[in-house]
């Protein structure tokens, strides 16, 4: 397989750059994205809007009390549901929560506090029976005392939020991140993580170590979206949606990995 190939090498690989294939507009199209076979889903700070994908006409959205929802940074979709992971950035201590979205009417069903810890909670995955989080750090704006990019984390949960284990990003990734952080990450059905900086129109796919606590750089993919978030279509396994939130667009690509 393409996926066992490219972690055999030393270096990360540089692959063919992703394909546009689709571009909607959604002035909620500034954190995050996420799709289904019907609609795609545009998130804001505390903002979201359900668009159908064949007409990009916008058919609900929801608005929360932005004192209460402050920094909603990505969402994925989970059964019935979007999970969504928010922050209190740029207030410090940094501190981090999960709100639960019903997926047919966009009413807010639950919310869970992680509080201060790791850094700031940028996206959320269920993955092989687990939770998967990215908790950034940053340089200057919104960082812990004695923090900075490259404190990033990847943190394994179980179905409670019980850690599980956790990982630091790769040295050469971290350099692209830098003065922020990772904004976007999904597992592709290839077993590999594919998150995304900050503003470089970039993917970069990692795989977990045999041994230690840094993930793996394996290869790196342009893409025609300035990073932000990112998630598979879960209708289409090589379908990614990304944002573009300068031009307030929903962004779908064809990638040539993650199959």
């Amino acid at each position: 397989m393409l996926a066992a190939a490219i972690a055999l090498m030393l270096a990360p690989a540089a692959l063919p750059p992703a394909r546009e294939e689709m571009r909607l507009p959604a002035e909620e199209a500034r954190q995050g994205v996420a799709a289904d076979a019907r609609f795609v889903y545009a998130i804001s700070n505390a903002q979201i809007g359900k668009y159908d994908r064949r007409s990009g006409k916008r058919v609900t959205g929801w608005t929360g009390d932005p004192a209460q929802f402050i920094h909603m940074n990505s969402c994925t979709i989970v059964a019935r549901a979007l999970v969504c992971a928010a922050s209190n950035y740029p207030d410090v201590p940094m501190a981090s929560s999960i709100e639960w979205f019903d997926l047919a009417s966009l009413r807010h069903i639950k919310s869970r506090s992680l509080g201060p810890g790791r850094g700031s909670l940028t996206w959320l995955e269920w993955h092989d029976g687990s939770w998967w989080a990215c908790f950034a750090n940053y340089d200057d704006k919104g960082a812990d005392a004695g923090r900075d990019h490259r404190a990033t984390t990847l943190v394994r949960f179980d179905r409670n939020f019980v850690e599980q284990g956790a990982w630091l990003f790769p040295k050469t990734v971290l350099a692209l991140f830098a003065p922020y952080s990772s904004s976007g990450g999904a597992w592709g059905k290839d077993g590999l993580l594919y998150v995304t900086g900050h503003d470089r129109p970039e993917l970069y796919a990692l795989q977990l170590p045999k041994a230690g606590s840094r993930l793996e750089h394996v290869a790196t993919i342009p893409i025609p979206t300035p990073g932000q978030a990112i998630q598979w279509d879960r209708s289409d396994p090589t379908l990614l949606w990304s944002l573009d939130r300068g031009r307030k667009a929903l962004v779908a690509s064809r990638v040539s990995v993650g199959k």
